[in-house]
């Protein structure tokens, strides 16, 4: 049994717990009204193997009854969860989602147990103290990031991060599909991306200065049908999914693959392969109708595998648009003379142009175009969002000009970043981010406005991994600061200095436990485990504090 203290992220407010409460045993029914056939499932299909209990459907009137309605008098996403000792657990949302994320407050408190795929403790039943919660998130937009390019995840590992993620109530995974060193997803009509851009002959191991590679080929993508499956099964757990297919930098894959696609004016692209190291690559699309083309086929069909449906940001598609190196296309006669038709001022331009192009072939079909903070040199369109990454400057300068800004800024919430100090930290990349750290992050900056900060969907947390070569790589770096950036996208919390992160370390403790019935391999509070450790592969520490611009 977890007190409702114990709940990560914290909920707005709490009536209790008193000493009597609801125990779950093999009368326990579940009651569902209108629109909440997937949280009744979800339920059953989680809580019974993990209770070893049925969890029938029965009347919504019974005493041992888990009720669950939609109740539009609370807020989209707001929930409020009520256990009495004589009428049973009811869990109110005000749409779907609220109703989902009031059952996974409900599995936190019924205790680590309640996290694995089978009993642990057979014939053991499970009470829960009579209380009331009430809860809503700050932030519509709880993100996500998974760079599955760098180092491919299969199917079965990212739909185990929806879990994870819809168990700490974020609701958006942006997957980073495309980059110089894979293409992870079919597109029929251009098959070469995937039969030569999924895959590279070797990887650097850790650092771009590291002189150890991995000689085993590296690859792997997911098929129409795979990237189907993991949009259904995110929007069945109230999570969008925004893809994102980098242009014009981070393109060397498909560049690989179709080399037409490349400055064929400037270098042999057909001596080009996928990379197989690390860093900002020279290599970029060219700004010809062949490319413009070629994209906007890839784009339709993404566009089909991610459907704008009910899901609350399904419309958005990410299309980079960052570390666009500009050499190539000044020795490039063709881009050169393509600036003089357009009229442009110069190469700065030219990437405005590229990415104005998709933004408006976006909005005409009803999409948004998000794209990283590089986008907003040249101007944008009124609809298309923007990542702030490098620090918040990109994000303050979007909301002052009218447009909707998710804060993920490098120094504070890319989780790549090492945790702490010291030889034993494996690959350690950039300043150091501790758990504290990303607690006390700020996702609005204190110059906007209120006006201004209304454009701040929310905030994402970002791991990329190139030196993170498998999913216990990936757990260790997203986890367990994953948990307290949940809480700043949640929870109403007050600034960073008035933030009680002992409070915070002392719920974690409670929540340790739940990620390990979950499997999850975390850093644990007091360092790395020995075979957590990279020792002998180079990273790129940096000392000092990291900026905050």
């Amino acid at each position: 049994m977890t007190s409702t203290t114990d709940l990560i992220p914290a909920p707005r407010a709490l009536d209790g717990p008193l000493r009597c409460g609801f125990v779950f045993d093999e009368r326990t029914t579940l009651w569902a009204g209108p629109g909440t056939g997937s949280t009744e499932r979800w339920l059953r299909s989680v809580l019974g193997p993990a209770l070893d209990l049925p969890l029938p459907p029965g009347p919504e009137d019974s005493p041992q009854a888990v009720r669950l309605r939609v109740d539009d008098t609370l807020k989209p996403e707001a929930y409020r969860l009520a256990v009495s000792a004589t009428w049973g657990v009811e869990i109110r949302g005000g749409d779907p989602a609220g109703v989902f994320w009031g059952a996974q407050t409900l599995r936190q408190l019924l205790g680590p147990e309640a996290f694995r795929r089978a009993p642990v403790r057979p014939g053991m039943r499970y009470g829960i103290p009579q209380q009331t919660v009430e809860d809503a998130p700050r932030f519509r937009w709880r993100g996500l990031l998974l760079d599955v390019a760098r180092h491919f995840m299969p199917k079965d590992g990212v739909l185990r991060y929806l879990d994870l993620m819809a168990a700490h109530k974020l609701n958006v995974l942006h997957l980073h599909l495309t980059d110089d060193q894979g293409w992870r997803i079919e597109i029929k009509r251009h098959p070469k991306l995937t039969e030569t851009g999924s895959w590279r002959s070797r990887t650097r191991l850790g650092h771009r200065a590291s002189p150890l590679w991995d000689e085993r080929p590296h690859g792997g993508f997911y098929t129409q049908d795979d990237i189907r499956e993991i949009v259904a099964y995110a929007a069945q757990r109230h999570i969008s999914v925004v893809p994102e297919i980098d242009v014009p930098g981070h393109s060397q894959a498909a560049i690989a693959a179709y080399p037409e696609l490349g400055n064929t004016d400037v270098i042999d692209t057909t001596a080009l392969s996928v990379w197989d190291t690390w860093g900002i690559n020279p290599n970029v699309l060219a700004p010809t109708d062949t490319t413009l083309r070629f994209y906007e086929g890839v784009f339709e069909e993404v566009l089909e595998l991610f459907p704008a449906d009910a899901a609350a940001f399904s419309a958005f598609v990410h299309i980079g648009g960052d570390e666009c190196p500009k050499d190539q296309w000044r020795r490039s006669p063709a881009a050169q003379a393509r600036i003089k038709e357009l009229g442009l001022a110069g190469e700065d331009e030219l990437q405005a142009w590229f990415v104005g192009h998709f933004d408006r072939w976006l909005a005409a079909r009803g999409r948004r175009l998000i794209g990283w903070d590089e986008i907003l040199e040249g101007g944008l369109a009124p609809g298309a969002a923007v990542s702030s990454w490098r620090g918040y400057a990109g994000g303050i300068a979007a909301a002052r000009a009218g447009h909707d800004v998710v804060m993920c800024p490098e120094q504070q919430v890319y989780l790549d970043h090492r945790q702490a100090a010291g030889e034993d930290e494996p690959v350690p990349i950039g300043y150091v981010r501790t758990l504290e750290d990303v607690y006390r992050f700020e996702p609005v900056p204190p110059q906007l406005t209120a006006e201004e900060a209304g454009h701040v969907l929310g905030t994402q947390a970002n791991v990329w991994t190139e030196v993170l070569e498998d999913h216990a790589r990936v757990d260790y770096q997203t986890f367990p600061r994953l948990a307290a950036f949940a809480e700043v996208a949640w929870s109403a919390l007050p600034t960073p200095a008035e933030r009680d992160f002992a409070d915070f370390e002392r719920r974690m403790t409670a929540h340790y436990a739940r990620l390990d019935a979950l499997g999850v391999a975390y850093r644990p509070p007091g360092g790395p485990k020995p075979w957590q450790r990279r020792p002998g592969i180079l990273g790129r520490p940096i000392d000092g504090a990291p900026p905050n611009r």
